[in-house]
């Protein structure tokens, strides 16, 4: 091995040994957090013609395994390490990183101290850069003009050099119950396995296909996936995407797909200081507040604040994500119309797999928006200003639901019979039972819950089938009962008997003994 050098635009250049191939490689310099995935990593080609510098101190230990391959190739522009294992070991491994690095002509640096690199790009940004070995390895200062003189990332069309060249299709697994054309601006392998696992039937199209070419193959659904380089380039893409939505096919974007979707809907972009790329970087859902563990890969984001509501042609939509640690948006969603994105990799290739159930939402929005030929006729209308047909029939359907229903039939009488009112007989025997069981069920409830003159439970055995010596007073519990819609909320709460902890069961389970306190919440207050 000789040496090498990482060359970055403002002069800085850090020595180290070749690792991989020798010669030159022009680039954006940005590092990747993830201590594990490596491979994946270097075949996404969202890193296509970047120089990624990797944090974890030691990479390459499971050599070089076939089936992890996220592309065709190889697409970073450069490779940059600490340690790089002299050994791999892994049962699937076929030949070693170093070996397809210099098979396939990407310049490596290795004995580098990551770190200072990693707090050079923090405080000052994502830059140019170059790695040099052998006989590209020059005077500093010529160096530094060939960086100086590459095209930045800001402004890059990109996409067009990683989509795929002809269509191909992914065989949906077990029945195919749904069609999506996928767009390539860059897709990952993993993602249409993803789909297909769920009975969808991916046809990979390129990033030129016309909106008359995806009508024709009647699809179920559109997907946008991720990719390098300035969305803001991204014209192409962004029309067809306006097509799509303006026939009402349900779309579902990730990552250079997020940005697309949102220039479609009229958002804007922007370069991002140094970006997200890790496989550990949280994202809040507001509709619900959780937190998801996410794997990104993305230097531009969309232009907005977390649950923002927005106007766009097809009708409002919303902020649906962000990220805690800088308030980078990281998902979209349309409110009247079926579109959703989010920025980061559901996929999980490599990563965490919190966010896989995005890929049930999709299968989930095609399901309830059936599109028949490939498309519908007209665009869809905006949520806030329905159709006139449809506001009428809605208030049609709700006149129904209230209506009483109709008296039961009672045959005619011969003039002058007398018809029996008494209580208990036939006609009142429905009522008077519906009061009966009303009652029943309050007293069993008052009864239950400890109101009736302060009752206490004095039987050792606890309704959770647990034993303690002391009584327990039974408190009523609010359990919050989901609607037919998850995504809609709370519909009902039911109130239901709850029996307090006691100190003992707080010392066998911990502090809160396990189990939930009751939190007390204003009547009025939306659940």
């Amino acid at each position: 091995m000789g040496p090498a050098l990482l060359v970055l635009e403002d002069g800085r250049i850090f020595r180290g040994e070749s690792f991989g191939a020798t010669g030159q490689n022009l680039g954006e310099a940005v590092f990747a957090t993830g201590m594990t995935g490596y491979q994946e990593t270097l075949t996404d080609p969202s890193y296509h013609r970047q120089i990624v510098v990797q944090t974890a101190p030691q990479i390459g230990n499971t050599g070089w395994n076939d089936e992890d391959d996220e592309s065709a190739r190889v697409q970073v522009a450069g490779y940059v390490v600490r340690d790089p294992a002299r050994r791999p070991s892994n049962w699937r491994s076929r030949r070693s990183l170093g070996e397809v690095l210099a098979e396939q002509g990407v310049v490596g640096v290795a004995g580098v101290d990551t770190r200072a690199v990693v707090r050079h790009l923090r405080e000052r940004g994502a830059m140019r850069a170059g790695v040099f070995s052998g006989d590209a390895l020059a005077a500093d200062g010529d160096l530094v003009e060939r960086v100086l003189a590459s095209p930045a990332m800001e402004g890059a069309d990109l996409y067009g050099a990683v989509t795929t060249a002809e269509p191909y299709v992914v065989a949906a697994e077990g029945e195919a119950r749904f069609r999506v054309a996928a767009l390539d601006v860059g897709i990952k392998s993993n993602t249409p396995r993803m789909l297909a696992a769920r009975g969808v039937e991916v046809h990979v199209l390129p990033a030129a296909t016309p909106i008359e070419q995806i009508v024709d193959l009647g699809v179920d659904g559109f997907f946008l996936s991720n990719g390098p380089g300035d969305p803001a380039t991204a014209d192409g893409p962004v029309a067809l995407t306006r097509a799509v939505l303006e026939r009402g096919i349900p779309t579902f974007g990730i990552c250079f797909g997020n940005q697309i979707l949102a220039r479609a809907l009229g958002r804007g972009t922007y370069k991002m200081r140094y970006g997200h790329r890790g496989i550990n970087i949280p994202v809040v859902e507001h509709a619900t507040g959780r937190v998801a563990i996410t794997s990104q890969n993305h230097g531009f984001a969309v232009e907005g604040e977390a649950g923002e509501r927005f106007v766009t042609p097809f009708g409002p939509a919303r902020v649906t994500h962000t990220c805690p640690n800088d308030g980078c948006v990281e998902g979209i969603a349309g409110e009247g119309f079926p579109a959703f994105s989010v920025q980061y990799h559901p996929e999980a290739a490599a990563g965490p797999h919190d966010a896989a159930d995005l890929f049930d939402r999709f299968v989930a929005l095609m399901a309830d928006h059936p599109v028949r030929d490939g498309a519908r006729p007209s665009p869809t209308p905006r949520a806030e200003e329905p159709e006139p047909a449809a506001v009428e029939a809605e208030a049609a359907d709700a006149a129904a639901e209230d209506a009483p229903e109709p008296a039961a039939h009672v045959a005619p009488t011969e003039p002058g019979t007398e018809i029996d009112t008494e209580p208990g007989t036939e006609t009142d025997t429905e009522t008077d039972t519906e009061i009966d069981t009303e009652i029943d069920t309050e007293l069993d409830m008052r009864i239950a819950t400890g109101v009736e003159a302060g009752i206490e439970a004095e039987s050792d055995e606890r309704v959770d089938g647990t034993v303690h010596g002391e009584p327990t007073m039974l408190l009523p519990q609010t359990v919050a009962v989901p609607g037919p819609d998850a995504d809609q909320g709370v519909d009902e709460t039911i109130a239901l008997p709850r029996v307090a902890p006691t100190a003992e069961s707080e010392d066998d389970h911990g502090e809160s003994g396990g189990r939930h306190r009751l939190i007390e919440r204003d009547d009025e207050e939306d659940v």
